[in-house]
């Protein structure tokens, strides 16, 4: 059996269990970010780890300078998912010794500006060669308080379901140029309990049915009330990943304020129910569509 018979989760499911931990771990592999003890009675700390492959993630057609911008913006999302502040980074990178030097010079200009852009020092990492394609990878760490940190696993039946912004469009450009949702995650958790989190980066086909899983818990969705980028599909807005949105679920009795809250402090972002967790997952879909039993998968790792 292979990797494309398997699958990125199945693959995980089978690696994870046996990482080896230790007592200052709180919360180890499978989740945004990985929460562990630090020397602060008030905070933990935050460890994260991504990493962009040419022809996979960009391509060299590309600005250089938007790469390292999704390049360092990648893992500032998934701070966002689990409300935490990043604070240092470490750049990798692996690239043919073709690769121009200008093309290099550029690159690091976009990953300077989204550091400096959310206040995180860039403080050290690697390079080294390779005959294949070109590979950045960024590690962040970075911190979130005892007492707003979010997992995926929280959710609860009837939760209602939200997502920030507006899906699709990843494909024509807009994963170059997004906006990590670090404010927004912040703001969430200081003025309201969130029981799940997670960014959206593979799609909501694939995340949604993840946030679900972590938390035990079914869905339901309308896929009507999905917010669609201009020109989007209700299919690309569920499959084609790179929204770097907030999926998170929170209690009903809290939505009402939230929305009202929200259009104030966010008047630019829309916020959008879209679901709620229950019991046994169903989908609530367009007429044209009501014969297909699955939500439509996002991106798929090794597929």
């Amino acid at each position: 059996m292979n990797l494309r018979e398997v699958g990125e989760d199945r693959l995980l499911e089978q690696l994870l269990p046996s990482l080896p931990h230790n007592p200052e771990v709180i919360l180890g592999a499978g989740d945004d970010c990985a929460v562990v003890k630090s020397g602060n009675s008030g905070k933990l700390h935050l460890l994260k780890t991504d990493c962009l492959v040419e022809e996979i993630h960009f391509t060299k057609k590309m600005r250089p300078e938007s790469v390292g911008w999704k390049a360092m913006a990648r893992p500032f999302s998934d701070f966002a998912a689990m409300s935490g502040v990043p604070q240092f980074a470490l750049v990798t990178l692996i690239v043919p010794s073709r690769t121009a030097l200008a093309w290099v010079k550029k690159l690091y200009r976009g990953i300077g500006k989204a550091a400096r852009a959310f206040g995180v020092a860039v403080v050290g990492g690697e390079t080294s060669r390779t005959e294949g394609p070109a590979v950045i990878s960024v590690t962040v760490s970075g911190f979130v308080e005892k007492g707003r940190w979010v997992s995926r696993a929280g959710g609860k039946v009837n939760d209602y379901i939200f997502v920030t912004g507006r899906l699709g469009g990843s494909l024509r450009g807009r994963h170059l140029k997004f906006v990590p949702r670090i404010a927004e995650s912040r703001w969430l958790t200081q003025n309201f309990q969130i029981h799940a989190m997670m960014d959206l980066s593979d799609g909501l086909g694939a995340d949604l049915p993840r946030l679900a899983r972590a938390s035990d818990v079914g869905f339901e969705i309308d896929v009507q009330k999905l917010p669609l980028n201009p020109g989007c599909t209700i299919r690309e807005a569920i499959s084609d990943g790179e929204d770097y949105e907030l999926l998170f679920a929170i209690a009903p009795k809290d939505s009402r304020l939230l929305l009202s809250r929200w259009r104030k402090k966010f008047p630019n972002v829309p916020l959008t129910r879209i679901g709620q967790f229950n019991r046994k997952s169903r989908i609530a879909r367009p007429r044209a569509d009501r014969k297909s039993k699955e939500l439509p998968h996002g991106y798929a790792h090794f597929r």
